[in-house]
């Protein structure tokens, strides 16, 4: 195992028996920014320096001209079967955005995940999420289809994505009523810029019911990486989709944290991304951030997080920048 590896501790996802490295691979631009070069390239890294966790969905990334949905999870299937690589790793995947299977339907969850398993080249997923919320299907249809997949073992644990507050309590209330699989993890929107996590209920929640947080947009599309620092910096890296994510988030806030940042940065000889998502993995119920990389060079910084510890006082100062 690689220095890294070794320096990170192995953290538990909720109540499952899933054993992961703090830190979450985002596989969104597999198939979009990253050709299927980049991505092997990227999984070979991320799995030599420490990393396991890969995060995907059924949906990825079916936006992008020529591509069908499913591109993401394709890639990594066939990775997986050039590699020899299943056990290396662990797996989660998402239902609902599939151009071919969307929504929350029972049919449609148990269509969508024969699907996925198929493209990823596997008998068992390993944390299978309801990707977005279907007000259309009930709820009891819904949690019952994803527990049902876990008592046919084609999925070890359920996760909840992008779903209010009030929509999780219903869940367990299904869950418990009905004697389902509880979830053992939620995945919300969560950065050092984007904190209405912490106070929208969705943390309450979390704590509540034992819920594993994986946060996405860890690096806030690009912004706390620190390349992006002004309007010049975006203009002169328009093309770039990180650049128009990040570009929101300049400002007289936005300064303010990336000093915080840099200051911190250079206490530990580390980079702004580095520190960024060190702060995200100490907050109060998160288990792993997820950030991307659609090549290896990004990749760096994201597994150097691993082995990075910030003090009480560097975690405060962050969070008062941000405030």
């Amino acid at each position: 195992m690689t220095e890294t590896a070794t320096a990170a501790a192995r953290a538990r996802i909720g109540a499952s028996d899933l054993e992961i490295a703090p830190l979450s691979l985002g596989t969104n631009v597999f198939g979009w920014t990253a050709d299927r070069d980049a991505t092997f390239a990227v999984l070979d890294a991320f799995t030599a320096g420490g990393g396991d966790f890969l995060d995907t969905a059924d949906g990825y990334s079916h936006w992008v001209p020529g591509n069908t949905g499913g591109d993401s999870e394709r890639l990594i299937g066939e990775w997986i079967a050039s590699r020899g690589a299943r056990d290396d790793v662990v797996i989660a995947t998402k239902v609902s955005t599939h151009p071919e299977f969307q929504g929350l339907a029972a049919a449609n969850v148990r269509a969508a995940a024969d699907a996925s398993l198929q493209r990823l080249g596997t008998d068992v997923i390993d944390l299978y999420y309801a990707h977005f919320d279907d007000p259309e299907v009930p709820l009891e249809e819904t949690v019952g289809a994803l527990s049902a997949l876990v008592d046919a073992g084609k999925v070890r644990a359920i996760g909840i994505s992008n779903y209010s507050p009030e929509r999780i309590d219903e869940w367990f209330s299904v869950t418990e009523a009905n004697g389902f699989h509880r979830a053992v993890a939620l995945q919300p929107h969560y950065n050092l810029v984007e904190r209405d996590f912490e106070t929208n209920g969705l943390r309450e929640r979390a704590e509540r019911e034992g819920l594993a947080v994986l946060p996405y947009f860890s690096l806030a599309k690009g912004f706390l990486a620190g390349k992006y620092r002004s309007e010049a910096d975006v203009t002169a890296d328009g093309a770039s989709v990180r650049a128009g994510g990040a570009a929101p988030y300049l400002g007289e806030r936005g300064t303010r944290v990336l000093g915080a940042l840099d200051a911190v940065a250079a206490a530990h000889g580390a980079s702004v991304a580095s520190v960024s998502l060190a702060w995200l993995r100490r907050q109060p119920t998160v288990v792993a951030p997820i950030a991307s990389a659609r090549n290896v060079e990004q990749l760096g910084d994201l597994l150097a997080s691993l082995a990075l510890e910030l003090s009480g006082e560097e975690l405060a100062a962050l969070a008062d920048a941000s405030a």
